[in-house]
């Protein structure tokens, strides 16, 4: 699959749901690798804050991302339907400390990109495949957050009150694709009981029936409950008759569950890569949600890379049959056995070490250990399978070494072992030149890389 941004841009305008104000916000296409980043329009020198896990500085009542003095919150609505609708590139200018509230939801959001159309860009999309169960807690609310692997990024979520109406609701979401009819349009809730704490610390200024579920589900007198809809400009209320205040009617009897859904994917997409993983949420909220991100971008940085996914029973894009077509290469000196994928830009290839390879007779006799110098070799032989199978007549081409950088070596390679080499060119090909990285995996270790460079020539 291949990234991709907007095909034009679009804006929205509404009420800030904290600061009251009237904002404008506008979602711009932006290149290949560029991400989420949010662009303060209204401020001197138009500060850019990257849309990532570790620049939230708040999660009260909404995501806040922040850098330095400069900080944008009630972002996660806009990302959440970025994410769920395939978007990885996009710059976001807005004229204020918030992203409107438009509805509560992000149906205006997702109409909008429809709008737009989504353009395909020229890299592949990079993915965070869950391998192991990460989880994170909260022992203070009971929330929990675990991770689990899966073929889609997919969602299960339990939240629980103190409420009559609310006390256990659930909501799925089996594939994104589901987002746009099933979760978009779900909005945020509010408690009655909540809206003066709020008030006070200077929050939900821009609050009314529009934008939120009104739960009203513990009495209050007739005075404070008129206090509060003075506050938020709406009308009176009945204070013996609880329930929901909103002129609108719950889209879903589990229409809070699912908005909680929503802010999950919105936080989500501060990794910065979509997720092919199951996450099951219990308790869920930004602050949690916010611990979980934290924790995949960590992962993220401490691996360039990801491993390589190598499921036997999968039929190789490559067998040794047409590898032996493309590379000169004969025993003892063909160092791959298949190739189990291969996109436009990378290709990765399978090594199975045996006792029997030859070099282990010298190499060393009591501890056989495959040497460095061969697994750059298998890279090399991997990046010319890559760049030799888009020529005419390949069998007419060889691969040669021009220089070798930033060769590491971190762990052995014995009998047994099963390396995949993965090798990415790291720029277009040009007069035969390639460019490439490689990275030797066994299991999720990388046992060595290199980056290098070399020619194709055709033969003699």
């Amino acid at each position: 699959m291949k990234q991709r941004t907007l095909q034009s841009s679009f804006t929205l305008q509404g009420i800030g749901l904290h600061t009251g104000q009237n904002i404008v916000v506008t979602f711009n296409p932006a290149p290949v690798d560029h991400g989420y980043k949010i662009r303060r329009v209204d401020l001197e020198d138009q500060p850019v804050i990257e849309a990532l896990a570790e620049h939230v500085v708040h999660t009260q009542r909404g995501t806040v991302l922040g850098k330095g003095n400069v900080m944008v919150s009630t972002i996660e609505h806009g990302f959440a339907a970025l994410y769920a609708l395939g978007i990885d590139n996009c710059l976001i200018d807005v004229n204020a400390s918030e992203f409107p509230i438009l509805d509560g939801s992000a149906i205006e959001y997702v109409r909008e990109i429809r709008k737009a159309g989504v353009a395909e860009q020229e890299k592949d999309k990079d993915f965070y495949i869950v391998r192991n169960k990460m989880e994170v807690t909260d022992p203070e609310t009971g929330s929990k957050l675990t991770l689990l692997p899966d073929d889609a990024f997919c969602i299960n979520s339990f939240i629980e009150f103190d409420s009559q109406y609310i006390p256990n609701q659930s909501a799925s979401m089996d594939t994104v694709t589901d987002f746009e009819k099933e979760i978009a349009s779900c909005r945020t809730f509010v408690f009655v009981r909540e809206i003066e704490q709020l008030r006070r610390a200077g929050l939900i200024k821009g609050g009314n029936l529009d934008n939120a579920i009104v739960i009203y589900e513990k009495k209050l007198s007739q005075k404070e409950l008129d206090e509060i809809a003075d506050e938020l400009g709406v009308p009176h209320h009945n204070a013996d008759e609880l329930g929901y205040l909103n002129h609108r009617k719950l889209l879903f009897p589990n229409e809070p569950a699912r908005h909680k859904l929503l802010d999950i994917i919105g936080d989500m997409s501060l990794i910065g890569k979509p997720i092919k993983g199951r996450l099951i949420a219990h308790k869920p909220g930004h602050k949690i949600n916010n611990q979980l991100a934290r924790l995949i971008r960590k992962d993220i940085k401490l691996n360039e890379v990801q491993p390589p996914i190598y499921d036997l029973k999968s039929e190789p894009v490559m067998d040794n049959n047409r590898i032996r077509e493309l590379l000169p290469h004969r025993y003892p000196f063909l160092m791959v056995d298949k190739v189990i994928q291969m996109t436009d830009t990378y290709i990765v290839g399978v090594k199975n070490i045996t006792t029997n390879e030859p070099y282990f007779t010298g190499h060393f006799p009591q501890e056989p250990v495959m040497p460095g110098v061969l697994q750059v070799e298998a890279m090399a032989q991997t990046g010319g399978l890559l760049v030799l199978a888009k020529l005419d007549e390949p069998e007419r081409y060889s691969t040669y070494f021009l220089k070798i950088d930033n060769v590491k070596f971190r762990h052995k390679v014995v009998p047994g072992d099963t390396i995949l080499f993965r090798v990415e060119l790291t720029s277009e090909m040009r007069r035969g030149i390639a460019t490439m990285r490689g990275l030797a995996f066994i299991g999720d270790k990388v046992v060595s890389e290199a980056d290098f460079t070399a020619q194709i020539i055709k033969n003699k």
